[in-house]
């Protein structure tokens, strides 16, 4: 079913997979046409470019870009080449900011916790089994599903001792997923691109007030984005632009499973869930989808969960 004006366009900025790619599909089965920036290297675009094709036969246009979203000469090649594309009558509804480019070293050595192991002796020792047995049928046992059994498995191991968080590693996270969304707005407010009302998301997710082990430069950068989206929120309502910052509940997505300790993050919020699963991509971007439409243009500045109530779990 057609839900958008035909004029209307969805900027996304990390549209090749997760939340960005559910949130076009999403959208261009509703009509609205996409502008997608994305960044991947050519062996990875044999999986991504299916994807492309079939946006395509759902949205009125797709145009995609791969290239580096971050930089001003990036940005301007885009939004320079979309306003030819879309033409005089052409404006954009969306700006949606779903870039996963952040460093994931810890902050010094992490020694690790000695409880799980110790955990495992007892075990082993009260079973009457050899610890090596105990450590086989509980690694076995949470690869196969058995969430609960997390705690056991957080010794360490997964954290790399051998580089650590640098002032560049931070700055360089802080700009990918703090403020070059409002490099992005900025510049599409000042070529007079946006439709007269519009709406610009962000992601950010419970990693903003929980300290995830190697997540402090990406933390550090979620509270960056929603500062600034918070700003903009005020600064640029004049211009019929609404901000709004989406937390999402723990997604199984690359992202996700780039951080160390991923599985252990997986298994704690399936538990915590009061749906007894995990967010999919999709969950959000329905939610994407409905910030978009009008009946959602009073919701400015705001933080909305998206997680199902795993937050309240």
């Amino acid at each position: 079913m057609m839900v958008f004006d035909k004029n209307f366009w969805a900027v996304i900025i990390g549209g090749s997979s997760g939340f960005g790619l559910a949130a076009a599909q999403k959208l261009a089965a509703h009509g609205m046409n996409l502008c997608i920036v994305h960044r991947d290297r050519r062996s990875a675009m044999k999986k991504i470019e299916p994807e492309f094709d079939r946006l395509r036969r759902n949205a009125a246009e797709v145009h995609t870009y791969n290239l580096d979203g971050l930089s001003e000469e990036g940005r301007t090649r885009v939004l320079d080449d979309l306003k030819v594309q879309m033409g005089e009558q052409g404006r954009i509804r969306l700006v949606l900011h779903s870039v996963a480019f952040g460093n994931l070293k810890l902050l010094g050595t992490y020694p690790g916790s000695e409880i799980p192991a110790q955990t495992r002796s007892r075990l082993a020792r009260d079973a009457g089994m050899d610890r090596e047995k105990i450590d086989e049928i509980v690694s076995n046992a949470f690869a196969e599903g058995f969430n609960a059994l997390y705690p056991l498995m957080d010794d360490g191991r997964d954290y790399s001792n051998n580089q650590f968080l640098g002032a560049e590693d931070f700055a360089r996270t802080l700009q990918a997923m703090g403020y070059n969304i409002v490099e992005w707005v900025q510049d599409i407010l000042h070529r007079n691109l946006f439709a007269k009302e519009a709406s610009v998301l962000s992601l950010t997710s419970e990693g903003n007030t929980v300290a995830w082990k190697g997540y402090a430069a990406i933390s550090a950068a979620k509270a960056v984005l929603e500062s600034v989206s918070r700003a903009m929120a005020v600064e640029f309502a004049p211009y019929g632009i609404r901000s709004n910052v989406i937390q999402a509940g723990i997604t199984d997505t690359p992202a996700l499973r780039a951080i160390p300790g991923s599985d252990r993050i997986r298994a704690q919020a399936i538990l915590r869930n009061p749906f007894g699963r995990l967010t999919t991509p999709e969950d959000v971007a329905g939610v994407i989808f409905l910030l978009c439409l009008d009946e959602a243009a009073w919701i400015n500045g705001a933080l909305i969960c998206a997680d199902g109530g795993e937050r309240v779990g």
